[in-house]
């Protein structure tokens, strides 16, 4: 695997992270008119991505192509020629790198996967699948999201298949239901059967526990997330959404000294101006 396609995936990682802070916080009011759902009970839940329009990516290939220079539209051109031509893996990671240079990381995921399924294994299809997840997490167009969340969903049972045992292809996963397809109670299902296994994984705990504050179930959100900050103290995002659960449940003093914590460890100006407004903002 390329040096740059580690880099993309790092990241995107990091970009996760970061989006949780800077993304769900200022979607507070999504928090309060969120779909209820058991957290891993049973029972269906109404999915507001299902009568949402998939992109189609063959338009979209078109669109993206004819705004290049005609100099680059013709390399593109070529390599997709080459590729389908050739169908082997190195043939479609060039077309892959070349809309990757452009920025245009719909695209080159959709490249990357295709040489992914080829090579067939566990790597680079995850590297896929990540990359899928990654532009997914910053995407607002819902035709755009669900088309890359169903195109990672592709990639993360394609990881399973090779390796059952893969819990952060199982996590990656559940996060596509949740926050890509809206099929929440399969995320959670996922996201159980992790805990069943290893009821101290940080990643599904906190997760488990940011559904059940949108669920306005904030003494399980508090028990999930007090469990991640009892292994790990300094967890930022366990850090964030406890508060957030403390406030849920009306215990405002307690909120605010864990955002006040946050700010400390993350120890970023831009966060910590953003923290005091919207503490300001229920004081």
């Amino acid at each position: 695997m390329h040096r740059n396609q580690y880099f993309l995936a790092g990241a995107g990682l990091l970009f996760i992270v970061f989006l949780y802070f800077f993304g769900q916080r200022k979607g507070d009011n999504k928090v309060k008119s969120a779909n209820r759902h058991q957290d891993g009970g049973s029972g269906g839940m109404m999915n507001p991505s299902a009568e949402i329009e998939t992109m189609d990516f063959a338009s979209y290939a078109n669109e993206v192509q004819s705004k290049l220079e005609e100099s680059a539209r013709k390399k593109a051109k070529s390599l997709t020629e080459k590729a389908e031509k050739d169908n082997t893996a190195i043939a479609y990671r060039d077309i892959a790198e070349f809309w990757e240079k452009a920025a245009e990381l719909n695209m080159a995921a959709n490249y990357y996967k295709k040489a992914a399924f080829l090579e067939n294994t566990e790597k680079s299809v995850t590297f896929a699948g990540n990359l899928f997840l990654a532009v997914m997490q910053k995407t607002e167009k819902p035709e755009i999201r669900k088309w890359q969340a169903l195109e990672a969903i592709d990639c993360f049972n394609k990881v399973l298949e090779l390796n059952p045992e893969n819990t952060e292809a199982k996590i990656a996963l559940a996060t596509c239901y949740t926050e890509g397809t809206g099929e929440t109670m399969k995320g959670v299902t996922l996201l159980r059967e992790v805990t069943q296994k290893d009821s101290n994984n940080i990643s599904a705990n906190i997760i488990l526990g940011k559904l059940a504050i949108q669920s306005g179930q904030f003494d399980k959100a508090i028990r999930r997330l007090e469990l991640v900050l009892s292994l790990r103290p300094e967890n930022t995002e366990a850090m964030y959404f406890l508060a957030e659960a403390y406030k849920g449940k009306g215990n405002k003093e307690k909120a605010i000294s864990l955002f006040e914590k946050c700010k400390k460890v993350v120890n970023n100006p831009d966060f910590s101006k953003e923290v005091d407004t919207y503490i300001n903002s229920f004081k």
